[in-house]
């Protein structure tokens, strides 16, 4: 088969479908990033693209540059419509934008894909990996297999596959598409192709792998789920972008003062088309340290979720009503994102929007979200949400608490669960000890914000255990929905209740049903959120009505003795600091963390392994056969004596003649393998136009006539005769590699003929040996 096809060779059909296949499989873990859909239309028109400009290329017997140049031209004149059809005129024509699109996303998409979190979608350019991947993978594939001579040599193409492979387990995620089936399928069937390319396919092999196989499955069916547990797959892009870390900022929670008292009328936000009865999330709280609540991340508990890049879409499974609500900031300095409900996609309006997006973390198992530089003034969105509908007592029943796992809190004051089984000591369900911490607060309480420019009864900012223990002990229980809230959130976690807070905006009922809300910060409310198996996170307000509250010229009665206005026990062992009248500043812990420059460092090196290992699992079979020469040349030229030396110098020029492919007779005289090698790298052999018979002919000649000269001479051959034969051989060698085309000497570089030949031999002469002594 020549280096093309020729016009009566029919197209090799099955090289191209099993090499196709392969693609297929080693492309599914891009399927998780982009969703199914989206990620479809650019693998198979990559894939029919690629394949095809390959088998006409080689039909027609184009040189490597011109199709090369072609898949250029076709990458980007087709890449618009599988990649980015926003930017193309009907969908198909590409234009300036396209073309651009295609190229820079030839360097950017990476990054991107690797920084941006599942569900990206077909947003921008994102569409450009999987389409290169597809067609440079089908291109080169096919390309090797069909213009590969000899035919066995074709079987190279099946590298190619498991190179896109690795490309894209590393662009992949956590999750999987049923790896162990689709590996199974990729190896075996490569292999088998290999087998039937290479002419040594045969039943018996086919047997043979099928057990080998099954053992290998049966192993990682029964182990696989055991050593995954222990060690979680490594997945890149967790490298790359560290997650954002809540506890860098200063809690939520403790601005809720700010709110009241410094944006009282400021304008915060501006809200449309939120949905009637619906809130506006800032923050969820799940972690308390004794001084306050805080938002906690997946470091610190499952269910605390993790802040995330996300990409076009986010899949969530929480069930409700579907809305898009629009929001503008005016003022919001801080890096915490208003959301309503669970959001399902966020699209960023004006100039920034792309620095936006990149700065956006969301937690979809919190509802919330940040922009890791700040919330801008100006700053305009549109979410897809999804509002849970708020289940009643009587629906939720008696279902148990939700399976979540939270942060336990520390420092809990000791009135609280005092009060806490006070209060839902009797209660059956759930549910009733939820509704009646809530009903006990409310109506025990009152309400007052402590602003000194009003008549406001005097209440202390703050939420950690010191307010707390003076919100439950003192005679008159008064404070907002900062101490409410953290309140129940901890005696719900007493009574054995999945509870977080939740710092956000309730409107009043004028605004109810309005298609447009302007959110100040007298809106501000903390409530709790606890979990119900079935339902999700359920929302309590424990705090009192803001009519209610304390007159110093009225008397106040407590609707029933108060057993906790006694004083309580001695602090906890470990004692807190108390916070300050304004407790928007929390304090800072040392979270121990690693400078960062240990941690640029660490990424680099991670990086640096993700890559450089499978490149050299690619590379190191070539190296390791290029070392193994050069030590066989070393040793055959210095060790030993003088004539195993010469004889050494006669088997490496035999050694270049096998992996150059012109093999000499096995059982021949020095001088019958000097005519044979003559003949064999002359005009009918080599090239004509370069070194022919007389040049390879004359120097073989010498070589076999000086070698017996020195093997079967008298005396032993000098080191001046060694060296100068040796500069014989390599005279003989680059001569034989002169005589053959390129490609044959860069094959010839990696081929293990000679070391399997020669390993072979002495294998044989150990036999020998073994039987002569036996005898």
């Amino acid at each position: 088969m020549s280096a093309s096809l020729r016009k009566d060779t029919p197209l090799p059909t099955v090289d191209v479908s099993v090499l196709l296949g392969a693609l297929v499989v080693a492309l599914l873990p891009l399927w998780p990033v982009y969703g199914f859909r989206a990620v479809l239309v650019p693998i198979v028109g990559g894939l029919v693209l690629g394949a095809g400009l390959a088998s006409v290329a080689a039909r027609r017997a184009w040189p490597a540059t011109v199709t090369a140049v072609l898949g250029i031209a076709v990458y980007l004149v087709a890449g618009g419509a599988l990649v980015a059809p926003a930017t193309t005129v009907g969908g198909v024509v590409p234009t300036l934008g396209s073309l651009t699109a295609l190229l820079t996303g030839v360097v950017t998409v990476w990054k991107q894909v690797l920084t941006l979190d599942p569900s990206l979608g077909a947003s921008g350019n994102l569409l450009t990996a999987p389409y290169l991947l597809a067609f440079a993978g089908s291109l080169g594939a096919v390309s090797i297999a069909l213009r590969a001579t000899p035919r066995r040599a074709g079987a190279w193409a099946a590298l190619v596959p498991f190179a896109v492979l690795g490309l894209a387990v590393l662009l992949g995620t956590k999750e999987s598409v049923r790896p162990l089936p689709a590996g199974t399928a990729l190896a075996g069937g490569l292999l088998v192709w290999v087998a039937w390319r290479t002419g040594t396919f045969s039943p018996r092999r086919v047997v043979s792998f099928l057990a080998m196989g099954a053992v290998v499955v049966t192993g990682g069916v029964v182990g696989g789920p055991l050593l995954a547990e222990q060690h979680p797959r490594f997945v890149l892009r967790d490298e790359l972008v560290p997650p954002f870390d809540p506890r860098d900022h200063a809690s939520p929670l403790s601005a809720f003062r700010t709110f009241v008292k410094d944006w009282y009328d400021t304008d915060l936000l501006t809200v449309r088309g939120l949905p009637e009865g619906s809130t506006v999330r800032l923050a969820t709280m799940d972690a308390f340290d004794g001084v306050v609540w805080n938002v906690a991340g997946s470091e610190s508990a499952e269910g605390s979720g993790r802040f995330r890049r996300v990409g076009e879409t986010i899949t969530t499974s929480v069930r409700g009503t579907r809305a898009e609500v629009e929001l503008v900031v005016h003022d919001l300095p801080m890096v915490w994102l208003p959301t309503v409900g669970y959001a399902e996609r966020f699209d960023f309006e004006g100039s920034t929007a792309a620095e936006l997006v990149a700065d956006l973390r969301y937690n979809d198992s919190t509802g919330t979200a940040v922009l890791t530089g700040g919330v801008p003034a100006g700053t305009r969105w549109t979410v897809d949400v999804v509002v849970p509908t708020v289940p009643t007592d009587e629906e939720i029943g008696a279902a148990t608490t939700g399976a979540v796992t939270l942060p336990e809190p520390r420092a809990v004051p000791d009135a609280v669960p005092l009060l806490a089984g006070e209060i839902a000591g009797s209660a059956s369900t759930p549910v009733l000890v939820a509704r009646s911490l809530e009903t006990g607060l409310v109506e025990r309480g009152w309400f007052s914000h402590g602003r000194p420019d009003t008549d406001d009864h005097p209440s202390l900012s703050g939420h950690g255990a010191n307010r707390l223990t003076a919100l439950l002990s003192d005679e008159l229980m008064v404070g907002d929905g900062e101490q409410y809230a953290s309140a129940m959130a901890l005696m719900a976690r007493e009574m054995g209740l999945p509870s977080r807070v939740v710092l956000g905006f309730v409107t009043d009922e004028e605004q109810a049903g309005a298609q447009e809300l302007v959110v100040r910060g007298q809106d501000v409310q903390a409530w709790v959120e606890i979990a119900f198996t079935g339902h999700g996170w359920v929302p309590f307000h424990p705090t009192p009505d803001e009519t209610k509250t304390p007159r110093d010229d009225v008397p106040q009665e407590q609707s029933e003795p108060q057993p906790q206005v006694m004083q309580p026990p001695p602090p906890p062992p470990d004692p807190v600091t108390p916070p300050d009248d304004d407790t928007e500043q929390a304090r800072t812990e040392d979270t121990g963390q690693e400078p960062a420059a240990a941690d640029g460092w660490r990424q680099v090196v991670l990086v640096a392994a993700a890559v450089g290992v499978p490149v050299l699992l690619l590379v190191g079979p070539f190296l390791l056969v290029v070392a193994a020469k050069r030590r066989r040349r070393r040793r055959r030229r210095a060790a030993g004596p003088a004539v195993a030396r010469v004889v050494g110098g006669w088997d490496e020029v035999i050694d270049h003649a096998r992996d150059l492919r012109r093999p000499p007779p096995v059982r021949a005289t020095r001088r019958e393998t000097a005519v044979e090698l003559a003949e064999a790298f002359g005009p009918s052999g080599g090239r004509r136009r370069q070194v022919g018979t007389s040049s390879v002919g004359g120097a073989v000649a010498v070589l076999a006539s000086g070698a017996d000269a020195m093997v079967f001479g008298p005396g032993e051959p000098t080191p001046a005769q060694v060296e100068s034969y040796w500069g014989q051989v390599d005279v003989a060698i680059a001569a034989m590699r002169g005589s053959v085309p390129r490609r044959h000497r860069w094959r010839a570089r990696w081929a293990t003929v000679s070391l399997r030949r020669r390993r072979s031999e002495r294998r044989a002469a150990v036999r020998r040996g073994r039987s002569a002594t036996a005898g």
